[in-house]
């Protein structure tokens, strides 16, 4: 049942202050450093440059990995982990999905087992790749994109097969991306 948190470590509180906007500081049902939850295993997280956007790589548990979006000013929200998996009823098939904010994108356990999250291309040597979101799977090394549709979807790019365990990516200052691949070795991401 993973949360994100969001806590102010720059501040003069000790160990760190809590945002008063977090969306649960006076819920006592939740810790006030909350932001996000619904979680299986989030795998990476990172933040848009450009735009703010949080994106999220959530480890599913037996058939579907999914991606995740909290646009920027957005917070709250539940993205349904123990009761769905991807956009699909875990334990019982009853249940309601639309109470529960789905994911931008899920694939099966057909094409991995492990999603591993990444980055919004915001890089200079790639034009056709910025505003695109890079993610992989950690068990067969395909790679996608998600491309935004301008209204609202962001439609999967058919994947790119690896020879690699990704693990993590990176980000640089000039906003180029890399892959970490789990033998140690780092990849810059370039045009093919």
């Amino acid at each position: 049942f993973a949360k994100i948190l969001r806590i102010d470590v720059a501040g003069d509180q000790e160990p760190y202050g809590i945002p008063s906007d977090n969306p649960f500081v006076d819920d006592p049902s939740f810790v006030p450093e909350t932001f996000v939850w619904g979680f299986r295993n989030p795998w990476r997280f990172s933040f848009d440059r450009e735009t703010g956007d949080l994106w999220i790589g959530d480890v599913g548990q037996n058939d579907i990995e999914e991606i995740d979006l909290v646009p920027v000013g957005a917070s709250g929200q539940n993205f349904g982990w123990s009761v769905l998996e991807g956009n699909e009823c875990y334990q019982d098939p009853d249940c309601d999905p639309s109470q529960f904010t789905p994911p931008v994108d899920q694939y099966t356990h057909d094409y991995g087992c492990s999603v591993t999250g990444g980055y919004v291309y915001r890089g200079a040597n790639i034009p056709d790749l910025v505003g695109t979101y890079l993610f992989a799977d950690y068990c067969t090394g395909y790679l996608w994109g998600l491309i935004p549709n301008g209204d609202g979807t962001y439609p999967a790019t058919d994947y790119l097969e690896t020879d690699m365990n990704p693990s993590s990516f990176a980000q640089d200052a000039s906003g180029e991306l890399y892959i970490v691949d789990l033998s140690g070795a780092i990849y810059r991401i370039v045009a093919g």
